[in-house]
């Protein structure tokens, strides 16, 4: 009773052979599809960072020339509105 309680049909053996080959077989595959798909995420991501980067250091050097600029206009005037009272005091 034994013997026919433990005997697998030929078929079933066959079919988890296969299964089993075939995960075997497609694991370097998926691997490298993995690995492939982690380093494009990860060089994306970089790209992505580096723009971002370069779109703040634009906005922060034109704010600083702006206030360059302000500074520059301010102490201009500042200078031909001493200049224009000197003259006009000196007549």
């Amino acid at each position: 009773m034994s013997d026919t309680a433990s005997a697998v049909n030929a078929q079933i053996t066959d079919s988890v052979t296969q299964v089993n080959t075939k995960v075997v077989g497609e694991t370097p595959a998926m691997a490298m599809g993995n690995l492939l798909m982690s380093t494009s995420h990860a060089l994306s991501n970089a790209a992505h960072n580096a723009t971002s980067s370069q779109q703040q250091g634009q906005i922060t050097m034109q704010a600083a020339t702006v206030q360059g600029v302000n500074s520059l206009m301010s102490v201009g005037s500042a200078v031909i509105g001493r200049s224009s009272e000197e003259v006009i005091e000196k007549k």
